[in-house]
């Protein structure tokens, strides 16, 4: 058996924070290549609880403690966007390989800057943008590719934030606030596009529009009310691929749809559907119709899409994902969404905003 790859994670508390939902079950599951050996927390008594609480050997309070760890191969950043940029140097400084989360920094210039790092410091850096592994957006690249639905005429998205509409939990109040990089367009429109990006070509030629319709939203727990600052209304027109795109997320969650994807084409017609528009957590279908038909019809995807894990959308994309780092890490080659890959679709964030302020199509190689 060849060695397994020690983890050490920066950021976890259990039942609620991502790490402990998706992180940990992810690697669990893949207990023949991934120990998880170290956590750190800020304060060393949590650090210690929440060691305890998923049996992992060592708890620190501090990053540095952490990557010092002997044990410890690959860094897991998962806290809060504002933070990722000085967690990410810590690790590569150390020499380890590293997984951060999407969004990758705060705004395209921290992305930029941890993209050098990685480059400088020669270890294996990659992005969460786990939408890549969803099955349903697997099969339908496939299909895509074989002429299910022949030539693209154009693709429609509309998705629901979730977050930023009227009511807020605590954990997630700090999305409220557009200077901490953890906004609807950033999170899950980023996360989705990056999806769609993957299988059907690049988004160029962006008009946009941001709004805010909401300036406040209710603490659920508190009862405070809290600033929004963050738009919760993101609309752009663009081209994926070369075929026109449109795109509209809403704040919150509407009585009407989550996330509905439709991609258009000479033959056929492909939907995808899911609960919210997190298209790296959402469980997706997929349905279709192709040559003579006319109705849209339930299409089932194969399981080797799933590569032999749960097909659950929260716990296996992040574990298919952690099933190709493996084999960048072992083998030196392997479909992983890398630091630069990252700052990609920061440019594209960033064209989206400077299209809604300056009324101007843009596209992100400007920016």
């Amino acid at each position: 058996m060849q060695q397994k790859i020690g983890v050490g994670i920066i950021g976890v508390t259990p039942h609620r924070s991502w790490a402990a939902n998706a992180h940990i079950p992810a690697l669990r599951s893949l207990g023949d290549d991934f120990d998880i050996v170290a956590l750190s927390n800020t304060q060393q008594e949590s650090a210690i609880a929440a060691a305890q609480f998923f049996g992992v050997p060592h708890a620190f309070s501090s990053a540095e403690a952490l990557v010092a760890c002997p044990g410890v191969d690959l860094v897991a950043v998962t806290v809060k966007v504002p933070h990722h940029l000085s967690l990410v140097r810590t690790a590569l400084a150390a020499g380890k390989h590293v997984y951060c989360e999407w969004p990758l920094g705060n705004g395209l210039a921290e992305a930029r800057e941890m993209a050098a790092l990685a480059d400088a410091a020669g270890t294996i850096a990659v992005c969460g943008m786990q939408a890549r592994f969803s099955p349903s957006l697997i099969h339908a690249g496939d299909l895509i590719r074989q002429g299910y639905v022949g030539d693209v005429l154009s693709v429609s998205v509309i998705g629901s934030g979730m977050v930023w509409g009227p009511v807020m939990d605590t954990p997630n109040a700090y999305c409220c606030d557009i200077n901490n990089g953890a906004t609807m367009l950033s999170i899950p429109l980023g996360h989705t596009m990056d999806g769609l990006a993957h299988i059907l070509g690049e988004i160029t030629d962006i008009g946009a529009q941001l709004s805010n319709r909401r300036l406040s939203s209710i603490n659920s727990q508190t009862g405070e009310r809290i600033p929004m600052t963050a738009h919760d209304q993101v609309l752009f027109h663009a081209r994926i691929g070369g075929a026109p795109l449109s795109v509209h997320y809403r704040g919150g969650m509407p009585r009407g749809t989550g996330l509905l994807i439709e991609i258009n084409g000479t033959k056929g017609d492909l939907q995808i559907t899911g609960a919210n528009g997190h298209a790296q957590l959402a469980n997706l279908d997929l349905r279709g119709a192709t040559g003579e038909g006319t109705d849209m019809a339930p299409i089932a995807v194969p399981a080797v899409c799933s590569a032999g894990l749960s097909p659950d959308g929260m716990t296996g994309n992040v574990a298919r994902f952690y099933q190709h780092i493996a084999r960048l890490i072992r083998t030196g080659s392997a479909d992983c969404p890398s630091f630069a890959d990252a700052v990609k679709r920061h440019q594209m964030l960033a064209a989206i905003e400077q299209s809604a302020r300056t009324q101007k199509v843009v596209q992100p190689t400007e920016c």
